[in-house]
């Protein structure tokens, strides 16, 4: 028997329904985000009604029911009909905040685990209190309503599920009165427990026809960007621990840099037993910078050797009161700054009296470095159980504040937030809990714990690498009761925690659900259908469907979940937004039959997806071994085909909306476009084969992609739509091939629709930024950096298949190995040198080949892009443009960049690969082929030149270069491909050689062996005559087809045959999408092969017995448009059907051409390409805020230590524009915060003149207007007059008074205003570190340095001056 039941009767009659508003975004009818650059919103419109923290009064007519007293609450309002014909709009009948509804009857039903609770026939309730049943059941026009009451105990709904349908509602807040209180509904139960509810399954909250569910929590700003980075420990060069026992006897010494918390020297000095250690330490101590931090601390014994003279100096230097009296084996402490007063020293020290246990001596101090982080010193000294003790430690003070883009002060003291890795391994996100932070701005944030990975915070090298922080707490808490350990058969063998958690599942006409600020934490199952949030086959959710309120999921955190985040499954029109998928097993933004359309991502956060069992894509490589019940027979799956594919954004079909969102760490991929041929599961049927593929790409903007294992952004693949059987045994939905061809109204008939990816950042991907495979696709405005490979642009098919669609870059910026240098540990697999010598995690491996752009076939182009730091080192060679490795597919001549950029700091622009690790013997048919074409020489240095491997013959002529570093060869000259198919047999070799270079031929291999036919693509310069030979008897059937050939383009072709066949040669043109033939024409024998080729334009062969070569003249006599590899009327070909004896011999000459010279082609070095004004990327850096205009800040500065190495000049680099300082002192240049335009350039000569100080101070003072970037450098500053401290700095944002070094260097970010931006920076070094230097990208006109309106004409103005400038000193002093 099943548990009792309760029918809550109702409590009035014809009582109005309850909703919302209208939805704050929407998605109109066409199924795009209407104007979505302005109207999706990420605040509801209009302000939303305050709640007070007003006492809770208890009503007693007509019944008694709790109201929170709100200020400026309106309870009037109209009434509406109880039952309302259109779904989704029913509004509440007093105001907007359903528990204030007089009709509703409080309910505190307390806790029965046997009881099932009926909610319906009209009643309407306010739960008052937490209550826990066996199940609940919303139905027949019930309604339950969770009572807003801050002050009274937070509201807990237990049970096993929960069921609202037939016109029952459940609400909590609404949308213009979200939910102020804490309310949690958590559903509980093991897999083992009852039946399963049909349709629903167990441990549920569902909604079915007619239901309601309307949950509307606090919306906090859902998360933000880093706007500082964040490193380890929260200091800038992590924090310091270290605890010696025995064999550190003596006086043990660490040296800090007050402005930094950097450890800059340890010493250990026995002065116990050494006498000569006690000068060694006073010269340690003299080397030291006055002003820096002295951590001390004894070791076993340090007093039998310390002779007075040393004693005098410690407390002279150090501030030190005891170490004057120190005796044999005392504990002894000290932090203090060398050469300050005794009163700022912190100090400890013990007796010791013989027994082997003192205690510890601890000191410990406080200090603030130049950017405000307080930061403790701590040095400790004692004996235990006879063991001596010391150590020291620097870590932050008092929790860690964080500086964001956005304002946050919606996030509380104790929410939970995760920070995200900007590094390659996802596993580096991590979480913290928030502090009570009274000083915190209102973009800052204190966290409670001490983080172990760099997370970025800023612009680097131009690419945006800010790491995503996302809040983890809502006041509405959906949550799964879980056991300690996985149990059962919850997939255990790939689990050791419970995974049978709750889950949301919403059916087919449901009346109206809207989530807003709700958090679900240990939610879905490994069970199908099993999700945190599941709308299943409900079709159109939005106007189309007949919802006034289109359907939408808004400002949710969904977390530690166990099946995917949010599935749409054959549901269209849903508006996903603001919304957290963080630590989830299986795809978690999930569309899941292909059939799901006008659906719109915006502005969400996926980090930290990690493989499922559910589908074979969501499996890592032991699942995929290890599930094989749905293979046929004994197949055993192939991992890295089959399945591994887990991914972040599992977008099944393209014409559904990505805006704004960051996908930051899957197993496998961050958003993948996949393909399903025919829509699968419970969707079988209902579009026609090969429709998604033709469907032109929805609204994709803004999107950011990094932390992924396999790629950033993957565009191709499908998935297996057949079960498994005997010819194909792979299981069904195991990732497949596709390719993505959009056309308009998906109909292959029509013009192709580009789809357009404007604005992707990919950084930090272990193997692909981004890979794209079909056309036409477009990439703009993207940055791709510290990628294996940045993007690969991978043509729609082979020929013949593909018709030529196209693909392209442009407007963007890779960069090789930024100045990310990332972290060690988070199952980072690769730490080495980069090539700037420095150590930084790395891609893959330390000797994979990093590429910026890398072409696979094409044709594609590349346009206005600019590279940045692709240098090979001694592990492993990085280039700007390289092609994919071990390639047997075509590679097409058309392939052409322009407009590029190479910074100085790309040292290998071009790489062609050489046999060895990882390019194998680089002999495939694609890697001999590869080519592009260089149209205006902005990569060569000189115009309209192709671009091959160094060993090609048949691009070579005498005007060629060679470039032995890129193994490459430069040449002019026309190029198109000759496609063979070859029949009978289909398993030859061929080689073919221009006639001129008989001697080289290149042999290929082909690309599909084992297919019908067998078909080469060679590259050919035009106009040239070819020879082809076999590593056997010649094919029965060829058929040659001049691709990419323009009307009048030409080739001589031999093909050598046994002495005795028999021809017959047919000319056709070849209509592939209708397979075709039309223009049929027979070739008739002539009578020599002169009369083949002179041009005549008949249609002739010759065959030479002689020779065994078969000559023929191929002519395309149509004209091509655009990048189309035939002309409209189809492909025109020649077939050669031969007839060959079996006892014929096929042995030809190397070369049946009379012997001739090469062809004399333009000389590549003839004309040398200009100076390139235009060329590079218009963007100096590719943001997620478009909008906010940037300036590249490079700071260098020179200590003595420099000058001795023979460098002359200090500089400050704004943009392109260099000034260069060769004088000694302290350099001043101001730039305008709000238009980037320089405003003064002051020189102050530290050594020689009189009141440096006092002239820096005035000049800030006076000189420097408010909201100005003042960037200053130094080059040998001596002692600044004057002054041991410099207090004007902090005028400039630096947190205390700047105290410089004598021979030392600085530099300095700083700002001028009322605000103090999160990028100031203050590096002050000693004369014997290397000298200061820095880079910063500095954000422009941002709203908190106030800038006046008319600066918008003044920021167009400066950024139009793009021309590189370099300026002295002297030309420079006079400028104020």
């Amino acid at each position: 028997m099943g548990p009792p039941v309760a029918d809550i009767r109702p409590g009035w009659k014809d009582r109005p329904r309850l909703g919302g508003a209208s939805s704050s975004a929407a998605v109109n009818s066409a199924g795009t985000a209407s104007g979505w650059e302005m109207d999706i919103k990420r605040e509801t419109e209009g302000r939303q009604p305050e709640r007070s923290s007003g006492s809770c009064l208890r009503l007693s007519a007509p019944a008694r029911f709790c109201l929170c007293r709100r200020e400026g609450r309106q309870h009037g309002g109209s009434s509406r009909e109880a039952a309302n014909k259109v779904r989704g709009s029913a509004l509440p009948r007093i105001g907007t905040c359903p528990e204030a509804d007089p009709h509703l009857a409080p309910w505190r039903p307390g806790s029965d685990t046997s009881l099932t609770a009926v909610v319906g026939r009209g009643t309407a309730l306010r739960l008052e209190s937490s209550a826990t049943f066996h199940s609940l059941v919303i139905r027949d026009g019930g309604m339950l309503v969770f009572a807003d009451c801050p002050r009274e105990p937070p509201i807990t709904l237990r049970a096993r599920y929960i069921l609202i349908h037939d016109g029952g509602e459940l609400h909590i807040g609404s949308e213009r009165c979200p939910y102020g209180s804490r309310a949690t509904i958590s559903l509980y139960g093991r897999a083992t427990d009852g039946a399963a509810v049909e349709g629903f399954g167990q441990k549920f909250l569902g909604v079915g026809s007619g239901g309601v569910l309307e949950l509307h929590g606090r919306r906090p700003h859902s998360w933000t960007l880093l706007d500082k980075t964040l490193h380890p420990g929260g200091l800038l060069y992590g924090p310091y621990f270290s605890e010696r026992r025995w064999g550190s006897r003596g006086l043990n010494l660490r040296i800090l840099d007050a402005g930094t918390a950097r450890v800059l020297a340890a010493a250990r000095f026995d002065t116990h037993l050494r006498h000569g250690e006690c000068g060694r330490l006073r010269s340690f101590l003299a080397m030291q910078p006055p002003g820096a931090v002295v951590a001390a601390a004894v070791g076993d014994s340090a007093a039998r050797s310390l002779t007075l003279e040393t004693r005098l100096l410690l407390r002279d230097r150090l501030g030190s009161a005891h170490i004057s009296r120190l005796r044999h084996r005392q504990p002894w402490a000290l932090v203090g700054i060398l050469g300050g007063d005794e009163p700022s020293a912190a100090e400890d020290k013990r007796e010791y009296h013989g027994n082997g246990t003192t205690g510890l001596a601890v000191a410990r101090r406080e200090f603030l470095t130049y950017d405000g982080t307080r930061f403790t010193v701590t040095a400790f000294s004692g004996w235990i159980k006879g063991v001596p003790y010391n150590g020291f430690k620097v870590e932050a003070s008092n929790g860690i504040i964080l500086h964001l883009v956005d304002e946050v002060t919606s996030w509380l003291p104790g929410d939970r937030i995760v920070v995200a890795s900007t590094d390659y391994s996802m596993h580096q996100a991590e979480e913290f809990n928030l502090l009570p932070c009274p000083e915190c701005k209102s973009n800052q944030v204190k966290i409670d714990g001490s983080p172990l990975y760099l997370h970025i915070g800023e612009v680097i090298d131009g690419v945006d690498m800010r790491a995503e922080v996302g809040l983890l707490t809502r006041n509405i808490l959906i949550q799964g009761e879980m056991e300690d350990s996985c149990y059962g058969q919850n997939q255990c063998q790939f689990f050791s925690f419970d995974t049978f958690g709750g889950h949301i599942k919403i059916l087919k006409n449901f009346s109206s659900v809207h989530l807003s600020g709700v958090e679900l934490k240990n939610m879905g199952q490994q069970i199908l259908g099993s999700y945190p949030v599941h709308f299943h086959l409900a079709e159109d959710v939005d106007e189309r469907g007949g919802y006034e309120r289109p359907t939408y999921l808004d400002n949710l955190a969904i977390h530690h979940c166990f099946s995917r985040c949010v599935a749409i499954h054959g549901t269209h029109g849903l508006l996903v937004k603001d919304t957290i998928g963080y630590d989830t097993l299986g795809h978690c933004f999930f569309l899941e039959d292909g059939t799901e359309q006008r659906n719109t991502f915006y502005h969400n956060l996926g980090l930290l997806t990690k493989p499922g069992t559910i589908l074979p894509s969501d499996r890592s490589e032991a699942m995929c071994l290890a599930i094989r019940s749905n293979v046929y027979g004994d197949y055993i799956p192939v991992p890295s085909t089959d399945c591994m594919a887990v991914s972040t954004f599992w977008i099944a079909n393209p014409n559904n909306n990505l805006i704004e969102n960051a996908a930051a760490g899957a197993q496998d991929v961050g958003i993948w476009y996949i393909f399903h041929r025919v829509p699968t599961g419970q969707s079988e049927g209902q579009y026609p084969e090969g429709q998604a593929e033709y469907t032109p790409l929805g609204v994709f903007y803004n999107n950011r992609v990094h932390s992924n294992f396999k790629a950033g952004l993957f565009i191709g693949k499908g998935v297996k739509t057949t079960r498994a059987n005997a010819e194909d045994p792979r299981e069904y939905l195991t990732v497949d091939n596709a390719r993505f061809r959009p056309h308009q109204d998906a109909d292959p008939e029509k013009p192709r629709v580009p789809a357009v990816i404007d604005g992707l950042i990919a950084f930090k991907n272990n193997d692909h930024g981004a890979w794209a495979r079909g056309g036409d696709i477009i990439f703009c405005n993207s940055g791709f950096s510290d990628n294996g490979i940045g993007l690969t642009l991978a043509s729609d098919g082979t020929f013949p298949t593909d018709e030529g669609s196209s693909l392209e870059v442009t407007r963007s910026i890779f960069v090789g190995e930024s100045s990310n240098f990332g972290s060690q540990g988070g199952q980072n697999s690769y730490w080495g040198k980069g090539a700037n010598g420095e150590y930084r995690t790395l891609p893959r491996n330390k000797t994979f080949p990093i590429r910026g752009f890398q072409i696979y076939d094409g044709p594609v182009r590349m346009s206005k892009c600019t590279f940045k730091k692709f240098t090979p080192t001694v592990d492993r060679y990085s280039s700007a443009i390289g092609f994919f490795m071990k390639n047997s597919w075509q590679i097409s001549p058309q392939n052409n960049v322009s407009q590029i950029l190479m910074e100085k700091s790309v040292g290998l622009k071009v790489f062609f690969g050489r046999s060895g690790q990882w390019f194998g013997n680089n002999d495939n048919d694609g890697d001999k082929m590869s080519i592009f074409h260089d149209l205006d020489g902005s990569v060569t240095g000189y115009p309209d030149i192709f671009i091959g491997r160094a060993d090609n013959y048949l691009l070579h002529h005498p005007g060629c270069l060679t470039v032995p570093r890129w193994n490459g060869l430069m040449c002019t000259g026309k190029f198109a491909q000759l496609y063979i198919q070859a029949r009978r047999p289909e398993n030859l070799t061929l080689s073919i050689a221009r006639a001129a270079y008989h001697s080289h031929p290149l042999r290929l291999q082909g690309v599909n062996r084992g297919a019908p036919y067998q078909q080469y693509q060679p590259v050919v310069m035009l106009e040239q005559a070819y020879i082809i030979q076999w590593d056997g008897k010649a094919p029965e059937d060829i058929i040659l087809y001049p691709i990419n050939f323009n009307r009048g383009d030409w080739l001589h072709v031999a093909l050598c045959y046994p002495r005795e066949a028999v021809f017959q040669v047919v000319a056709d043109i070849y209509q592939r999408r209708t397979g075709m033939v039309h223009s049929v024409k027979h070739y008739l024998a002539a009578p020599s092969w002169a009369s083949v080729l002179n041009g005549t334009g008949e249609r002739l062969f010759y065959f030479d017995r002689a020779s065994g070569y078969l000559f023929v003249h191929l002519q395309a006599h149509e004209a091509r448009e655009g990048h189309s590899y035939c002309s409209k009327q189809g492909c025109e070909r020649i077939k050669i059907m031969a007839h060959m004896y079996p006892w014929d011999v096929w042995s030809c000459d190397p070369n049946p051409f009379p012997e001739r010279p090469a062809a004399t082609q333009r000389p590549v070095s003839q004309h040398p390409a200009g100076p390139c004004r235009v060329c590079g990327a218009p963007q100096l850096a590719i943001t997620s805020t478009p909008s906010v205009k940037y300036i590249r800040i490079q700071i260098q500065s020179l200590s003595r230590m420099d000058k001795q190495n023979h460098l002359t000049s200090a500089f400050i680099k704004i943009n392109d524009t260099i000034f260069l300082f060769n004088s000694y002192g302290l350099f001043f240049v101001v730039v305008d915060a709000c238009s980037g335009a320089v405003v003064s350039r002051r020189h102050f000569d530290t050594v020689t003149g009189e009141n440096a100080a006092s002239a820096i101070t005035d000049y800030v003072k006076t000189s420097i207007k408010e909201r100005s970037l003042v960037l200053v450098c130094s080059r040998d500053i001596s002692d600044v007059m004057g002054s041991s401290e410099m207090p004007i700095f902090t005028r400039l944002g630096s947190a205390k008074p700047v105290v410089f070094h004598k021979e030392g260097s600085f530099a300095m970010l700083g700002y001028k205003g009322q605000a103090r931006p999160s990028w100031i920076k203050v590096l002050n070094y000693a004369g014997y570190q290397k000298a200061a230097s820095l880079q910063h990208y500095v954000p422009l006109k941002l709203k908190q340095y106030q800038c006046p309106a008319n600066d918008d004409e003044q920021l167009k103005f400066a950024f139009s001056q793009t021309h590189s400038e370099h300026i002295s000193t002297e030309a420079a002093a006079s400028l104020d």
